[in-house]
Order: structure tokens, then C-alpha cells, then sequence
């Protein structure tokens, strides 16, 4: 498919590394399955890798973090 973002480039499988914030807390989630723009670097996440992100970034600002960086495992 053609990137939403910048309309040249292509998207392909791979992988990317996602950053949250909320409040004073940042978390980056590294490995995270996607599709990205081989142009613009701009990723997209199925609804499932979506919400196991969000869960996996709850999780870590609950315990109070205020940076965490974590690998993605499904």
C-alpha cells in the first residue's frame, strides 16, 4: 500500500519503536511488529499489536515509572 503520510513510498513488514507519553511518564517500546513506509519511516499497528502496546504501557506507568523502555513480546 502507498503511505498515508507521505504518498510515495511503500509499506512493508517490519518493525518499529514506539514512543508514549502521558503525563510526566515516556515510554518506548522497541521491536513493536508493523508496517512501514520504506520513504518516510512512518509505521502503521494492527488493532491487536495496538492495544497489547497500550497494555504494555499501562502497565509501566502504573509502577510509576518516569522513563521505561521495553522490548515488545507478544
Amino acid at each position: 500500500m502507498n503511505c498515508m503520510i507521505c504518498k510515495n513510498g511503500q509499506t512493508r513488514e517490519g518493525t518499529a519503536t514506539v514512543t508514549l507519553e502521558r503525563d510526566r511518564a515516556t515510554v518506548i517500546i522497541k521491536g513493536v511488529p508493523a508496517v512501514v513506509c520504506e520513504n518516510c519511516g512512518e509505521y502503521y499497528l494492527s488493532q491487536d499489536v495496538t492495544a497489547h502496546v497500550m497494555g504494555l504501557a499501562d502497565k509501566a506507568i502504573r509502577s510509576g515509572v518516569e522513563v521505561e523502555i521495553l522490548r515488545y513480546a507478544a
